[in-house]
């Protein structure tokens, strides 16, 4: 399952419907295009704190998911502690197996 998750990220990067890193998942959330954000679980505590109180604020579903090196893997970069999906359908997709686990 987790291997399914991660490929969907990888299909929506190559699609341009992810951002990553935290200053344009930032961004992104703020200007209501996002319609989730992952956080990695190796991510630290600030991190997960203030993505989980700007989606709150923002209504955007947030998950934990993976680590920083898988997420960043997944998208073909470097470590990434938090993405964007930029698409509802790619990230409807991706919640209904995160829900799974």
């Amino acid at each position: 399952m987790k291997n399914k998750i991660l490929s969907l990220l990888g299909i929506a990067n190559r699609g341009r419907n992810l951002v990553s890193g935290e200053f344009m998942t930032e961004k992104t959330v703020k200007s209501y295009k996002a319609f989730m954000v992952i956080v990695a679980e190796d991510a630290s505590d600030n991190t997960k704190k203030m993505f989980l109180n700007m989606c709150d604020f923002y209504h955007v579903p947030y998950y934990v998911f993976g680590t920083k090196e898988e997420l960043g893997h997944s998208i073909g970069k470097e470590m990434r502690a938090s993405l964007a999906v930029t698409d509802e359908g790619l990230a409807n997709a991706i919640k209904k197996h995160l829900q799974t686990i």
